[in-house]
Order: C-alpha cells, then sequence, then structure tokens
C-alpha cells in the first residue's frame, strides 16, 4: 500500500497513507520514507511498546524474482476510532488492501454512501475480503487471490476466474499474471494485456506499482485498454533497479517508453 502511494505522489498525485506502526526503528524509517516522497502520514498511528511490520526479501540475480519473508506487526490493527470522522472529504479515491479488515470495511463503506470510488488490492482471500470486493469498483487480484475464487483448480483459467468474479459488481476486475501480463474484465468486455519486457533486476514493489499507474490512469480519465497498457509500463520499467521503489520511473519516462513500444 504505501509503494502503490509513493507511486502516485512521485506521478504528481497528492496522496494520503492510513495504517500502524510501532514505537520503533523500523517504524521511524516507515514514516519518514512516507513523508520523504511527500505522502501525508497523518493517518499513520503510532502503537506503544509495538514492533513494526518488517520483510527480508531475496532477489534472483538473474531473473529479479523475489521471496518475501514478513513478520506482522505487533500493535494492534487499525480500528475505525483511528481513522479521522472527515478523512474522505477530499480524496478522490481509495485503494485498500484488507490487511486490516474492520477498518477497511468502515472506509468501503463510507466511501460507497460519498460515491468516492474504491480499489481493492486483492492479494490473497482472507477475513472480510469477499465483502470488501463487493464494496468495490475496481479490483486488482493476484493470481493467488484468482485461483481461490475460481475454485483453486490444477488447471487455472484466469478468464474464468474474471468472469465468476462478475459477481462483485465492480466496474472493472483485472487478474495479474506476472510475467503472463494480465487479463481484465470491464462491462462485458474481456481482454488481455502483455507484460513488457525489461532488464528485470527486482520485482519487489513491481505489483504496487502498477495499483499506482492503474489509479493513476483512472484519475486520468482514460479508457480501460489504455489504463491496463500505463500500469503495466509503469510497473515494468520499476524492475530495472533494485528495491521496491528505486526504480519507480516519473511520468515523462513512463510515455517515452509506451511511444518506443507501440502495440
Amino acid at each position: 500500500m504505501a509503494t502503490a502511494l509513493v507511486s502516485l505522489s512521485r506521478l504528481g498525485v497528492t496522496c494520503s497513507f492510513a495504517g500502524i506502526v510501532g514505537d520503533d526503528e523500523a517504524g521511524e524509517k516507515i514514516r519518514k520514507s512516507l513523508e520523504e516522497d511527500r505522502v501525508d502520514v497523518r493517518g499513520l498511528v503510532t502503537r506503544r511498546q509495538a514492533a513494526s511490520q518488517v520483510a527480508f526479501i531475496c532477489v534472483e540475480q538473474k531473473s529479479g524474482r523475489r521471496t518475501i519473508y514478513w513478520k506482522r506487526p505487533s500493535g494492534e490493527p487499525l480500528k475505525p476510532d483511528d481513522i479521522p470522522g472527515d478523512f474522505l472529504a477530499g480524496p478522490d479515491f481509495l485503494l485498500l488492501d484488507g490487511l486490516m479488515p474492520e477498518a477497511s470495511l468502515y472506509a468501503a463503506e463510507k466511501a460507497r454512501i460519498q460515491n468516492t470510488p474504491v480499489m481493492l488490492d486483492a492479494g490473497r482471500v482472507r477475513e472480510g475480503m469477499i465483502e470488501l470486493a463487493c464494496l468495490s469498483d475496481y479490483i486488482v487480484a493476484s493470481e493467488e487471490f484468482a485461483r481461490d475464487i475460481a475454485g483453486g483448480d490444477a488447471e487455472f483459467d484466469p478468464e474464468h476466474a474474471v468472469r465468476k468474479m462478475t459477481s462483485f459488481n465492480a466496474r472493472a476486475v483485472t487478474v495479474t499474471l506476472g510475467s503472463r501480463g494480465s487479463i481484465t474484465r470491464c462491462g462485458s468486455e474481456i481482454f488481455r494485456t502483455p507484460a513488457f519486457s525489461v532488464d528485470a533486476v527486482d520485482t519487489t514493489g513491481a505489483g504496487d506499482v502498477f495499483h499506482g499507474g492503474y489509479i493513476y490512469s483512472l484519475l486520468m480519465k482514460w479508457d480501460m485498454r489504455r489504463v491496463l497498457r500505463f500500469a503495466s509500463a509503469f510497473a515494468a520499467l520499476k524492475c530495472r533497479k533494485v528495491g521496491g521503489r528505486a526504480g519507480i520511473p516519473s511520468l515523462q519516462e513512463t510515455e517515452r517508453f509506451l511511444r518506443e513500444n507501440k502495440e
């Protein structure tokens, strides 16, 4: 979530983050890194005597693929009472990952009342995710989430998965498939967007950057095929440098890359 907002901020979009950290060194680094990228952290709550979320990431030198060893934060999850009552007074978009279900459902319901579009970063089926999906206007799902929704069959058919997710009533559903690109259902149309080829060094954060590019394109009111092409290029270019955020490209860089790689 944080990296998605950083990518949006670098595209010139004003962003605010709500979540928790502990009162430890990692929590201070998380807060500082967001502030440095001009992300509003007034909604970032510090839990006293708690450890922040941390991750150790191993990257394959040749492919850029990564394995993440992740430790959850020890502090109490974000609660509705932690969220200011006017948190949707200005935003044009709400991005959720459902990791803290009670707060996420509260925010999604408020957004629905105020007609603020909601995107769900659906990484896996966990508590509250189906309810959140039904409150979301846009769903960007991992292959793992899509497999679970499709029934976990060995012969996974992503087109069947996006058709099955029609029941969520979202405006658009996209399933990301890594190097195989993505598949999207928008209304009655289903289309695939191929992944762009780059010299990948590290894929860490590529999905988060994809979400940022997706939302930016929606804010620009582009058609869905252009939305997916921009998000795919934006995420691919990020993979050329080590780290989750170091390689996030500029808008100009992404546009130039798209001109050079026309359909």
